[in-house]
């Protein structure tokens, strides 16, 4: 049976489902901003006239777009809020989290456990490890944008308008098109992709092979919510799911040098040499190294923390090593 696990990071939270020992789906949640089910009053900011829709500031400056206001509601006022959708970033733009007036109580922002209750009705539990390296193999996979299958590889890039995703490879179009589909639905699950993926297929000119595909997409889907289209001439696919929150894919795009501290962070944690811990990274990895992050780690470890920075490493080319005191 399916199960999630999580580890309670420093900055973060993760999950995987783990079902015979295989890890299926993976999930990561940046505490601090707006979250899915969160309940707060905020202040409308801005309001077109006669529009349903406007802007709103929470306590902690973050603001978000309203959608089904009331007729009487006017700029300055005091609204309850539930957050529907986190604030999420691609490569050029940031999009604000999307929130709707509520009679519910105040609620805080749910943690990753409660998420995945609440949405899922599945339990999780936590640990302070996940077994084996199946987080860093599919951390690696949202880190690059790239998921090799047998005979070819799926390319994942965050647009403004969608994740795309081009798949390439040395098979024969049909074969290339038919081997990628299940490599395609695995990824999906594996990075927590939502919202428009458009997928650019081998172009598969029979009719008749686009139809095969279109099975084969359905069966690798199947048990994921979403809507696609059929395959076109040109070889592409658009599907379209419910998007709650930023998938690993946007949170790296987000903050490549934050996500980068963060995974150090948890090999930092993993350390069991006797020794102060010594962070070694990238400058613009340092530099986003939070001050709190580093003291957590030191309660969490009962060590000495340092840091050192290099120029010449890759931003996620950083290592934590025990040192003598």
């Amino acid at each position: 049976m399916a199960e999630w696990l999580i580890e309670q990071g420093i900055g973060e939270e993760r999950a995987l489902l783990i079902d015979s020992g295989l890890a299926i789906a993976a999930r990561i949640h940046w505490p601090g901003g707006l979250t899915a089910g969160q309940v707060e009053d905020a202040i409308l900011i801005s309001r077109a006239k006669g529009s349903l829709r406007g802007t709103a500031r929470f306590a902690n400056g973050e603001e978000a777009l309203v959608d089904r206001l009331p007729k009487g509601a006017q700029e300055g006022a005091a609204l309850r809020l539930e957050i529907t959708r986190s604030a999420f970033s691609e490569k050029i733009r940031i999009k604000r989290a999307q929130a709707r007036p509520t009679d519910l109580a105040p609620r805080p922002a749910p943690n990753l456990a409660e998420m995945l209750r609440h949405e899922n009705g599945q339990a999780a539990r936590i640990v302070r490890h996940f077994p084996g390296d199946d987080w860093d193999e599919l951390w690696a996979k949202a880190w690059t944008g790239i998921s090799d299958f047998s005979g070819g590889s799926l390319h994942f890039s965050a647009t403004p308008a969608m994740v795309l995703v081009d798949v390439d490879g040395a098979l024969a179009p049909r074969e290339l098109a038919l081997a990628a589909a299940p490599a395609l639905a695995q990824a999906i699950r594996q990075m927590d992709l939502a919202g428009s993926i458009g997928i650019d297929f081998p172009t598969l000119g029979p009719k008749a092979d686009r139809r095969v595909l279109d099975d084969a997409l359905d069966a690798a889907l199947a048990g994921w919510p979403h809507e696609r289209t059929a395959m076109n001439g040109f070889g592409f696919v658009q599907l379209v799911s419910r998007l709650k929150h930023p998938s690993m894919l946007h949170r790296i795009t987000q903050s490549r040098a934050g996500a980068a501290a963060r995974h150090l962070l948890r090999r930092a944690e993993k350390i069991n040499d006797p020794g102060a811990i010594l962070l070694t990274m990238h400058p613009a990895v340092k530099a986003g190294m939070k001050a709190d992050w580093l003291s957590e780690l030191a309660r969490r470890t009962g060590r000495e923390i340092r840091q050192a920075s290099d120029p010449s490493l890759a931003l996620d080319g950083g290592f934590a090593q025990a040192v003598q005191l």
